[in-house]
């Protein structure tokens, strides 16, 4: 009980943090609106389903980095300490997860309703790949994140943030590219439930991972 009130207040923070610092979300906000205008200059709406998937987890890919990188950048050592004395640390990262996740959910539905009136929308199985984005946007919510953390205990290191994402990103994206294929009918697979549950797996593992070892790192 007290783990679930301290990450409400916590995830009420952040979002008064975000309000706050308006420039942060409008910058992101303006990077998926150009890059979709660019798109469509360039290649119109004459773009097969293979080159609009890639497109749009690129994107996708890329606005996560810019809006999840911060997480822990923008909290000082000094506020860090204070929640040290305040709260669990599993807290702190559960809500900077959740967070994440809601921002990152509504920035990869904004993506994909701008590609599919700008660019043209060529999904077939809409269901399939809004669980698809669901799920991948959870994933990359939950590895920035815990990433993120490492990172600024690394001062900032955005080096070492790009290694340790590459070998935890690679598995996400190939399973994403291969359900949004399966949606787009580029490719015909009856039993692609298999890969939603190895996205399950992989989200459920990750933010295992992240809450038993972030009180390790916050104690450093």
């Amino acid at each position: 009980m007290k783990f679930l009130k301290e990450t409400q207040y916590l995830l009420l923070k952040e979002v008064r943090l975000e309000l706050r610092q308006k420039y942060a979300i409008s910058g992101i906000l303006l990077y998926v609106i150009s890059t979709v205008f660019i798109v469509y200059v360039t290649l119109g709406q004459q773009i097969g389903g293979a080159i609009w998937a890639a497109l749009f987890w690129v994107i996708v890919l890329f606005a996560s980095v810019n809006a999840i990188a911060k997480s822990f950048v923008q909290e000082n050592p000094k506020r860090q300490l204070y929640y040290y004395t305040l709260v669990n640390p599993s807290s702190v990262i559960f809500a900077k997860i959740v967070y994440n996740s809601l921002l990152l959910l509504s920035i990869s539905f904004l993506a994909f309703g701008l590609f599919a009136i700008v660019v043209g929308n060529p999904v077939q199985d809409t269901i399939l790949f809004c669980h698809t984005l669901i799920l991948g946007s959870i994933g990359f919510s939950i590895a920035f994140t815990f990433i993120s953390a490492i990172s600024a205990k690394a001062n900032q290191n955005a080096t070492l943030m790009a290694i340790l994402s590459f070998p935890v990103i690679i598995p996400i994206l190939m399973t994403l590219m291969r359900l949004t294929k399966i949606s787009l009918n580029l490719m015909s697979d009856s039993a692609y439930y298999k890969d939603i549950l190895i996205l399950i797996c992989i989200d459920i593992i990750l933010s295992s991972i992240a809450l038993i070892l972030f009180p390790y790192l916050w104690r450093d």
